[in-house]
């Protein structure tokens, strides 16, 4: 597939709230049920650096392969170009900020 400005119709979740974007930059927040994902994918030119806020993921990752489980408070960040799957690794919603930069974003789903 070809890489994608917003990728928001890719994949449902329960809530997304954008809270701030500006060029180069950009926070959201994911609000995913025990059965949501977010689908591989990765980022030509932006890193993503997710914070949980509340529940568990758990965010895979290729190149090389790795398995990082975060709770609240906890971070972790994918550099550019490296393929990564985020699902919820609990039995409740997880809610997470995902802040996106430095440089021009775009979503590249792997099939």
């Amino acid at each position: 597939m070809d890489a994608v400005k917003d990728a928001s119709h890719l994949y449902e979740v329960e809530r997304r709230a954008r809270h701030a974007e500006r060029p180069g930059f950009r926070i959201s927040e994911l609000q995913i049920s025990p059965t949501q994902k977010v689908p591989w994918h990765y980022h030509t030119n932006v890193a993503d650096t997710f914070y949980v806020l509340d529940g568990r993921i758990r965010v895979f990752l290729q190149d090389p392969k790795e398995d990082v489980r975060l709770g609240p408070g906890e971070t972790f960040t994918a550099r550019p170009g490296r393929p990564h799957l985020v699902v919820n690794d609990g039995d409740r919603s997880a809610t997470f900020l995902v802040l996106q930069g430095i440089g021009e974003y775009d979503f590249v789903p792997l099939t």
